[in-house]
Formats: structure tokens, C-alpha cells, sequence
């Protein structure tokens, strides 16, 4: 399966590594002609979410259009400089509020980058090069968080057992447990990273005194959020490990709240 985002240098999980994988899949179309790049602002997404902005800084996003690359390229180990993500890939770059950031993919249809982690609030210009060919200019709303989870399935929330195995339908969350979520867009953290850069250590977000998990539109208690942050091995990624209730309804909706920011109310947690 292919990387998109996942760290290339790191050993990752291997059933982790697919469906985040698969969770942000790449819809390639090889038949890119000399024409500049072509997108919008409504085509800018959250990676996670697959909505258009409001972005956040560290959020890994995606652009879709048509002629952003010649051809279909996902990072690799050798591509890292100096333990970060490539800011060019096969002549591709983004620029965001005037400054190339890092990429993670890229197809004729679709590139996945970063959004730099040093960027606050507020409205940012953004294009894509190829070759020196420039697309259109589109402005995208930052907030201080664009929170998501990633899914995978069709609307399943990426989360792990604390033995590392995928929460499935066939291997569901149970009251009372441990489990790990896979998130984007949670902004800033403490102690900062820089953009592109694999983290190697945990860092809590800076906004956790407001972070809600929600279950049903029920605030799981806050006690029982154990880490919200980066996580260590990726760039860009973030996990919230949480001890889920004693009793909640099987399969529930779960969503992340960062005070006037929230997630999609679509995502299911597969649990009985």
C-alpha cells in the first residue's frame, strides 16, 4: 500500500500504515497534458476530512485538479532531507502564503502537503507550480484548528488497540478501553516542531484544555483524554489516546472539539 503521509524513515505499523493509506487515497489520472495546473479554493481540503477550509497550520491537506504533476509519485525514505518531507517533488511544488512547503504526493489530480506549521489565523494564498508553470492564486481561511479524523471503510474513524492491531468491525473498541485515534489539523503544539519534520518525541497540543471527544454528542470525561498531540514517526499527524467510557451506545459517532472548531458529524467509532 502506499504511503501518502506516513513517515517513510520510521517503522511504522503495518496495518496503521494501510488504512491511513487508504484513508487518504490517491485518485490518480495519468493523462496530464502541458497545460498549467487547475483547481479552486473549494478543492483544497482536509485531508482527513475531505472538506474545503477552514485549514489549520500542520494540517496535511489536499488539492485536486487537473495537470498538477506529469505523472504519479509518492515519497519514499530516499526523498527525506535532513529528516524532513521534500518541498519539490518531480518539478511539483505548493506555495502557501508565499512559501513552499512539503509535500507528501502527487498525481495529475491530486497532491497531498503540508500547511506550515509557523502560519497563525487568518487568510492565505495558495498555488501550485509545475515546472515553473504557476496555477491560479486561491485564498483559504486558517483557523487555529481544523480538527478531523481520518477514516477509512467508508466512514470508520483510524484507530488502533493499545496491542497495535486496527478497531474494526471484526475487532471493535469495548467500554472502559484504551484506544488510540488518528486526527489532522489540531494546530499548534508544546514544545513547537518545524514543518515537514518527522517527529521523534510526543507533543501535546497547546489547545488540549478545550479539546472535547465526543460520542453521540456526549463529551467523553476529560479526565479520560490521557495524550493529545503529535505523533512521534510521522509528520503532521496527530493521536489522541483515550480511555473510552464504561457505557456508551455500540457504534457510536464520535467527534473531536476544539472550542468553536469541530469534526464532521459523519464518523463512526466500532465499538459494542
Amino acid at each position: 500500500m502506499r504511503r501518502l503521509f506516513a513517515s517513510p524513515g520510521a517503522p511504522l505499523r503495518y496495518g496503521l500504515a494501510c488504512v491511513l493509506a487508504l484513508a487518504t487515497c490517491a485518485r490518480a489520472d495519468l493523462s496530464g497534458n502541458g497545460n498549467a495546473p487547475n483547481y479552486s479554493a473549494a478543492s483544497v481540503v482536509n485531508a482527513a476530512t475531505q472538506t474545503p477550509g477552514p485549514l489549520a497550520p500542520n494540517t496535511i491537506a489536499t488539492v485536486y485538479g487537473t495537470n498538477l504533476s506529469w505523472d504519479e509519485y509518492a515519497i519514499t525514505s530516499g526523498d527525506l532531507n535532513g529528516g524532513s518531507l521534500p518541498q519539490e517533488i518531480r518539478g511539483v511544488n505548493v506555495f502557501v502564503g508565499g512559501l513552499a512547503t512539503k509535500l507528501f504526493y502527487v498525481s495529475p489530480t491530486q497532491i497531498n502537503f503540508l500547511v506550515p506549521y509557523e502560519f497563525g489565523p487568518g487568510p492565505v494564498k495558495i498555488y501550485v507550480a509545475r515546472d515553473g508553470v504557476k496555477g491560479p492564486d486561491v485564498t483559504v481561511q486558517l483557523n487555529e484548528s481544523s480538527p478531523g479524523f481520518f477514516e477509512w471503510n467508508g466512514n470508520l474513524a483510524v484507530a488502533e488497540h493499545t496491542d497495535w492491531s486496527v478497531v474494526s468491525p471484526d475487532l471493535p473498541a469495548l467500554p472502559g478501553e484504551v484506544i488510540v485515534l488518528y486526527a489532522a489539523g489540531l494546530g499548534h503544539t508544546f514544545p513547537a516542531t518545524q514543518s515537514g519534520r518527522i517527529v521523534q518525541q510526543a507533543a501535546q497540543i497547546t489547545s488540549l484544555p478545550s479539546l472535547q471527544i465526543l460520542l453521540n454528542g456526549n463529551p467523553v470525561p476529560s479526565q479520560n483524554i490521557l495524550y493529545a498531540g503529535l505523533a512521534p514517526g510521522f509528520a503532521g499527524l496527530y493521536q489522541i489516546n483515550v480511555k473510552l467510557p464504561d457505557s456508551f451506545a455500540p457504534n457510536p459517532i464520535i467527534q473531536i472539539a476544539l472550542g468553536s472548531d469541530s469534526s464532521p458529524a459523519t464518523v463512526q467509532l466500532p465499538t459494542r
